[in-house]
């Protein structure tokens, strides 16, 4: 019988290191999960949902998902606006395409941008637009991995734009390792984003687009938002506003000057 979690995981393009990492297991570990050597617990079942946005009986009976399933909170489940801020990110699948092909355009030909760059570039974007404005501009779902901040739908999302002849997904070589890049095939809608956006993001991409990937890990691991969340956890918008000096963007004055 196949496993569920092999399926999920190759379906996501997702290696095993990759995978074991977002668990905070080993690679053997996660080999004797996919072959059902060993059972699922509890823990491990909740992270695989987050993850693949799927019921946690997906796991339980060994079966996948009738149809897509997306973390995405749409705009007749917001509560009106209140002086009390959101936690839940609320998803824009149409800004965040949008927002991939500007950066594709603008920074995607650079050989270190590949994938985890990508991931990374997407992060900082999100949760620094959300410490200086305190509102979502893409609001997507990030996860805490071994290697910093990854987007819970990156995979599924690249798989609609490759279909809708938006980008194009090819594997190259970058200091001798595989490097997942992205071809943008259409140019950005920006009436979809605001001025206010489009300023935020060339002024990140102009800060950090030139580091290795390894170094832009290396950076968001000194993030509150990366430190506070548990490995393979949703991390929390709203821990922007406890940054040290090292990732803090925004200038804190004391109300009582």
């Amino acid at each position: 019988m196949t496993n569920i979690l092999k399926t999920l995981r190759e379906n996501e393009n997702i290696s095993q290191d990759e995978l074991a990492a977002m668990l905070g297991i080993s690679r053997q570990t996660l080999g004797k999960y996919e072959n059902g050597e060993n059972n699922f617990s509890l823990d491990i079942i909740k992270k695989l949902s987050k993850i693949f946005s799927v019921d946690y009986s997906c796991f339980i009976d060994n079966k996948m998902p009738t149809t897509p399933q997306y973390n995405i909170i749409t705009s007749d489940n917001v509560e009106p606006k209140t002086d009390i801020r959101i936690d839940i990110p609320q998803v824009n699948i149409t800004k965040f395409k949008q927002v991939l092909l500007y950066i594709l355009n603008k920074v995607g030909a650079k050989p270190n941008v590949g994938q985890t760059v990508i991931y990374k570039l997407l992060y900082f974007i999100d949760f620094d637009y959300y410490e200086l404005f305190e509102e979502q501009l893409m609001g997507l779902k990030y996860i805490k991995n071994t290697y910093g901040p990854t987007p819970v739908d990156f995979a599924k999302l690249i798989k609609e734009m490759e279909k809708d002849g938006e980008l194009e997904e090819i594997k190259t070589k970058y200091f001798n390792k595989e490097q997942t890049k992205y071809l943008p095939i259409k140019e950005p809608d920006l009436t979809l984003l605001s001025a206010q956006e489009l300023k935020h993001i060339d002024k990140e991409l102009e800060r950090l687009s030139d580091k290795s990937g390894k170094e832009l890990s290396e950076f968001s691991h000194k993030d509150i938002p990366w430190i506070g969340a548990e490995m393979g956890e949703i991390m929390d918008y709203e821990a922007v506003f406890y940054r040290n000096n090292d990732t803090s963007l925004r200038e804190y004055t004391d109300e009582n000057d």
